[in-house]
Order: structure tokens, then C-alpha cells, then sequence
């Protein structure tokens, strides 16, 4: 879990805000945050409905991956965003030119946060959209 903690503290506070000790995410805690319920949060994850309501699928690799991928994207925009909740909705609304106008949210379902990484990297260092 160390290098979970060592990519949760370069994506700042955002990220660990929603962490327990060990590094896993607290469903609850994110949903509450975001106020969304278990179903919104699981949507817009791009996780079944159920995994977010059974302790034991909520914390699978799989589960954890996806919803840290989400906040260290939401994490990323936040500044810039004018906070948490306007990140989020530019995370599940905001067209992004160089993915066909497709959002970060359906990048990542698709198992694309890596690319949403690199594009946001790229612009953060003054590149085109």
C-alpha cells in the first residue's frame, strides 16, 4: 500500500480525504462528499450498482482501481475547476476535444484514465486541446 499512499499524496488532499488508513477508499465517505448516493457514485465509476453495497466487492483491486482512478482526475481540476463539485461536473459532462468530444468519465469506464492523465498533464504544461 505504500505506493497507493505515495499517488494518493501527489494527487493532494482531495485523495486522501476519502482513504482510510490503508489506503482504500471509504465508499460512504466518497458518496457523502460528492453528495451522490451508492447508485449515482457506482454510475458514474462505471461499477455495477451491487459493488458499491457489498463491503467485500467494494473493496476488490478492480472496485478500489476505478474509483481512485476517478478522484485523481476529479483531484487534478479541482484548482482550476473552482472546486470539488465543479470538478466532478467536468469530470461526467465536459466534452474533451482530442477524445472526440467524449468525457473524462466515459474515458475512464473505458479504461482510459491513464490518457486522461497524459491529456490533462499536457495541458497543465500550456498544450492545445
Amino acid at each position: 500500500m505504500a505506493g497507493t499512499m505515495k499517488v494518493a499524496m501527489q494527487n493532494g488532499p482531495l485523495v486522501l480525504s476519502y482513504m482510510d488508513r490503508s489506503g482504500r477508499i471509504i465508499v460512504d465517505r466518497l458518496a457523502d462528499g460528492f453528495g451522490m448516493s451508492k447508485t449515482q457514485l457506482a454510475e458514474t465509476a462505471g461499477l455495477a450498482r451491487e459493488t458499491l453495497y457489498r463491503v467485500e466487492r467494494s473493496g476488490t483491486a478492480k472496485t478500489q482501481g476505478r474509483l481512485r482512478e476517478m478522484l485523481e482526475i476529479i483531484s487534478r481540476v479541482t484548482e482550476w475547476a473552482g472546486g470539488k463539485e465543479q470538478a466532478m461536473a467536468w469530470y461526467r459532462a465536459h466534452p474533451l476535444p482530442a477524445f472526440g468530444g467524449r468525457t473524462a468519465e466515459s474515458l475512464v469506464k473505458d479504461g482510459k484514465a491513464a490518457a486522461v492523465r497524459e491529456y490533462l498533464d499536457h495541458m497543465a504544461l500550456g498544450g492545445f486541446a
